[in-house]
């Protein structure tokens, strides 16, 4: 209110709501972890297409079962994806070279490939004067280029103008270059001088014999050569998880590990376990790849290792898809691949969100598969077997096509009764959490008493309403969907003591219709009076 009042008359005021709008958290961006033929290691990176994959971490790679779980995940409408490259090696090798200068010529410049593999050794860099010549000044030309049938093709390149080696300077070539390339970072040697550049070609160029390419190196072994993971790459997929929660404000909703396949079941087993417990502190799902087929080659070896030693903990914070799926392979002449179905599912996910909801089970007619085909056929009696132990089949049915047909969770068995069964139950208490608590930060310091506790009522009841109306809860009027209390009766004083205040929420959740029974009754003909 004014501090004075000096004249007569009316005093207008604005005066704060106490509104603070909670909005929904994001429940569909998708996290892969797994080894790339390039890109930033041990990172979380986030891509929004298959363009930016390409550009950031390589196109498909034979080696990489992410690279084509990544392209299903998009070509299934998945929109945001958060990568983590992983490589067994503690340090991979990147390709090198160094730009000499000075007289007589020694090294001022190193230059390496922006992030380690192979890869690297289609860099090739030119140093060219500037137009007009300046003493002590140079532009830097970068070009990838792979060699294909028809000859070598340049698939990206960058320039860099008007560099020095002057560390004053605006225009210092390490700091302007690494802090703008895709392709290249500089380390100055300190020799102070600017590398030897040459004249530039008439169209500005540098001419073809000014180019110097980085040195080979080799990728960090992945894979033997019998297709099996290296020992330490099971290991070094677990190491990598911490690197999502790295991300925040953002928050992957959704896991896929899809290298998993590759593994020994036992290994696969660690990492699985893993990554669950890892999704579930970080109100995530993981989707999991069911073993490949030549180790697990039907419904009834699957329902096997579900319930084996080397299956997957019972878990509600992950959930299995079987069998695998094939997919069009263009490094090897198209030809089927088998993969991993996380990435084509999380993609259902994705698209489910968008259409109807986190609430609603990602599985049924809408749910069908894009660009893939299941690795083989599951029939109703491989689901009655499956679906009870809480793996989720993916079945081709007359007209429809492939779709996911399954909505449990790894704690969906029917003999635990489990109050998180379903895989859209424990996103929707997952999306809730998360959306709450990021939406109730403002109270933290806030006076602890009543008037607080009501603004806390207020904007998380307006939150609740929402997707009340919506249409992700149980009941036809709001007090049979939800609930929402702060007060006394749940912060006592005690509690006021400590600094602390509780909200209790509470929500009536939809669960998919997984059972249909239809009841059919012959009606006889009315007789004759």
């Amino acid at each position: 209110m004014p501090s004075t009042f000096t004249y007569p008359g009316i005093y207008v005021e604005e005066i704060p709501s106490g509104v603070h709008p909670i909005v929904g958290a994001s429940t569909s961006d998708t996290a892969f972890v797994d080894y790339f033929p390039r890109g930033p290691v041990g990172v979380a990176t986030r891509v929004t297409s298959l363009e930016e994959v390409t550009a950031t971490f390589g196109g498909l790679d034979a080696t990489s079962e992410a690279s084509y779980g990544i392209q299903a995940f998009f070509l299934n409408g998945g929109q945001v994806a958060w990568v983590v490259r992983v490589v067994p090696a503690a340090n991979p090798p990147s390709a090198t070279s160094t730009l000499t200068g000075g007289s007589p010529p020694q090294n001022t410049l190193a230059v390496s490939a922006s992030s380690p593999g192979s890869w690297g050794k289609r860099v090739q860099v030119a140093a060219t004067q500037t137009v007009p010549a300046v003493a002590g000044r140079f532009n830097l030309f970068v070009r990838e280029v792979v060699v294909e049938e028809g000859g070598p093709r340049v698939v990206s390149s960058e320039v860099h103008r008007n560099l020095s080696m002057s560390t004053t300077s605006p225009f210092y070539a390490p700091s302007v270059v690494n802090s703008s390339s895709a392709l290249i970072s500089l380390d100055d040697l300190d020799l102070g001088q600017p590398p030897t550049a040459v004249a530039p070609g008439a169209n500005g160029d540098p001419p073809d014999a000014a180019w110097s390419p980085l040195s080979t190196v080799s990728d960090t072994q992945v894979y033997d050569t019998a297709g099996a993971a290296v020992p330490a790459f099971a290991g070094a997929l677990s190491a990598a998880l911490p690197a999502l929660e790295r991300i925040e404000p953002f928050r992957a909703s959704i896991l896929c590990v899809p290298a998993t396949p590759r593994l020994t079941l036992a290994d696969a087993k660690t990492v699985i376990d893993a990554a669950a417990a890892f999704a579930g502190r970080r109100r995530a799902v993981l989707l999991v790849d069911p073993p490949r087929s030549t180790q697990v080659a039907s419904a009834a070896a699957m329902q096997g290792w579900v319930g084996g030693s080397t299956g997957p903990a019972g878990t509600p914070n992950a959930a299995v898809y079987f069998p695998g799926i094939q997919v069009s392979d263009p490094l090897d002449g198209n030809r089927p691949r088998e993969i991993g179905p996380s990435g084509a599912v999380a993609g259902i996910y994705a698209r489910t969100d968008v259409s109807r909801g986190v609430w609603k089970a990602p599985a049924g007619i809408d749910a069908g598969l894009r660009g893939a085909v299941l690795a083989r056929t599951v029939n109703e009696s491989d689901s009655a077997r499956l679906n009870p132990l809480g793996v989720n089949v993916l079945r081709t049915l007359p007209v429809i096509g492939n779709v996911v047909w399954g909505a449990r969770t790894l704690f969906g068995a029917d003999q635990r009764a489990s109050e998180w069964k379903y895989v859209s139950v424990r996103r929707t208490a997952f999306h809730i959490e998360s959306s709450l608590a990021d939406g109730l930060g403002w109270v933290v310091f806030e006076p602890n008493d009543e008037p607080l506790w009501a603004q806390i009522r207020l904007n998380v009841g307006s939150f609740m309403q929402d997707l009340f109306r919506q249409g992700a809860f149980q009941g036809s009027t709001p007090r049979e969907a939800y609930l929402v209390k702060c007060d006394r009766t749940t912060t006592t004083q005690s509690d006021i003591d400590r600094g602390v205040v509780n909200i209790l929420v509470g929500f009536a959740p939809l669960k998919p219709a997984e059972f249909v029974v239809i009841r059919i009754q012959q009606l006889a003909g009315q007789a004759q009076a």
